[in-house]
C-alpha cells in the first residue's frame, strides 16, 4: 500500500486476487476509444420533446440519468464522471439532484445555465473552460444556443445518485 494509516476500505480499490497489478490498474483507466455516447440515457426527455435530445458518454459511474448498469466504466465510489454532447439548439430541462452536488465544466462550445430556488433566479452564459458547482436542491437548466455542438464534462458526487426531480410542467 502507500503506506498511509487510514483509507477507505472499499472493495472496488483492492486489487481482485485474479487479476495481476497491471490487469487491475489497466481495468481502472476508461480510454476516449473505448467510449460510446448513450443517446438513449435521457431518451426519455427526447421522447417528451426533441429538443431535449443529447448523449451521454460515461467514464465512471452511471451518473443521474437512470441508466442501471454499464460494464464499460471504471467503478465509482464518491462521484460519477461522464460527458455530454450537446447538439447546437438543444436544452437540458430544468431537474433538481435531491442528494447531490453537479459540477458542469465547458470542454467546448457555449451554453446558457439557469438556477433555481423558490423565486430566485440565476442565468449565466458557461463557456470553454467554465466551471460551475451547483449544490443539491436548486433546479438547474441549460440551454445550447450556438450553432455548433457543445461538450460538457458532467460529476456528479455520489456513486450512484437519486434520479433527478423534474417540474410538474415537465412530467
Amino acid at each position: 500500500m502507500s503506506g498511509v494509516d487510514e483509507f477507505e476500505d472499499l472493495e472496488t480499490w483492492k486489487k481482485p486476487a485474479d487479476k495481476t497489478f497491471d490487469n487491475w490498474m489497466d481495468s481502472r483507466i476508461a480510454r476516449f476509444e473505448t467510449r460510446t455516447y448513450d443517446w438513449n440515457a435521457l431518451k426519455f426527455q427526447a421522447d417528451y420533446d426533441p429538443k431535449y435530445a443529447r448523449a451521454q458518454c460515461r467514464y465512471m459511474g452511471t451518473g443521474g440519468a437512470g441508466v442501471s448498469d454499464d460494464e464499460n466504466v471504471v467503478p465509482a465510489e464518491h462521484f460519477t464522471f461522464s460527458t455530454m454532447v450537446l447538439p447546437a439548439g438543444c436544452e437540458g430541462p430544468p431537474h433538481i439532484h435531491v442528494d447531490v452536488e453537479e459540477v458542469f465544466f465547458m470542454l467546448k462550445g457555449n451554453i446558457r445555465l439557469t438556477i433555481e430556488e423558490g423565486d430566485d433566479f440565476f442565468e449565466t452564459i458557461l463557456k470553454e473552460r467554465d466551471l460551475v458547482s451547483v449544490p443539491p436542491g436548486y433546479y438547474r437548466g441549460l440551454y445550447n444556443f450556438g450553432q455548433e455542438e457543445a461538450l460538457m464534462l458532467v460529476m456528479l458526487g455520489n456513486k450512484k445518485p437519486v434520479t433527478p426531480h423534474y417540474p410538474p410542467a415537465f412530467s
